[in-house]
């Protein structure tokens, strides 16, 4: 296999890679049901006039499955911590007891489980139609490698190798999400 054939199919799985970590990140923001920090990840706080992520000015732990606890470093930051969570409209109550702020995460019903499936499967169509679109972009990129002078024979091989690596991704997706729907099913 040449460089630029190479170079091809490196930046297919790259790129197939991103999504897939994308993916991840994706379905760890879908709760099921255990309090996580990473259920905080998408909350920005008006820190002094700069929109901050949460976690860059407060701890975040879960002392137990039902419940997270953020701890500001700076105690007068607890009002906009507040303010942040309940604007970012995750359905969490905090409550304020001037030091801390405590957040019951509740069980999660039989419905919203359902509803929390489905969305992990959109997540998991939309990650794999990335993968696909990689793809397209990649056999196209081989097409064009062959009109530039690259036999035949190399570019049928770079496109087997280019459809391989998209099975595989495509098999991580589903088995991701798999792992995800058993967790979400889970009471």
């Amino acid at each position: 296999m040449n460089e630029e054939s190479q170079f091809c199919l490196d930046e297919a799985h790259e790129g197939m890679q991103t999504v897939l970590i994308h993916f991840e990140k994706e379905l760890h923001k879908i709760r099921a049901g255990k309090a996580s920090p990473s259920m905080l990840e998408g909350v920005r706080v008006d820190y002094y006039g700069t929109i901050t992520p949460i976690d860059q000015i407060a701890n975040i732990n879960t002392p137990d499955p039902r419940q997270i606890v953020v701890q500001p470093w700076e105690k007068n930051m607890l009002a906009p911590i507040e303010k942040a969570i309940m604007a970012a409209n995750l359905g969490f109550n905090p409550q304020n007891n001037g030091e801390i702020l405590r957040i019951n995460v509740p069980p999660l019903t039989e419905d919203r489980r359902k509803d929390m499936v489905k969305k992990a499967r959109a997540e998991a169509e939309a990650a794999k139609i990335s993968i696909r679109s990689i793809r397209r972009t990649a056999m196209d990129d081989a097409k064009k490698l062959e009109k530039d002078g690259t036999p035949e024979d190399d570019v049928k091989i770079l496109e087997r190798d280019i459809q391989e690596i998209t099975n595989k991704h495509i098999e991580k997706v589903d088995r991701v999400l798999e792992v995800k729907e058993k967790d979400i099913m889970t009471v």
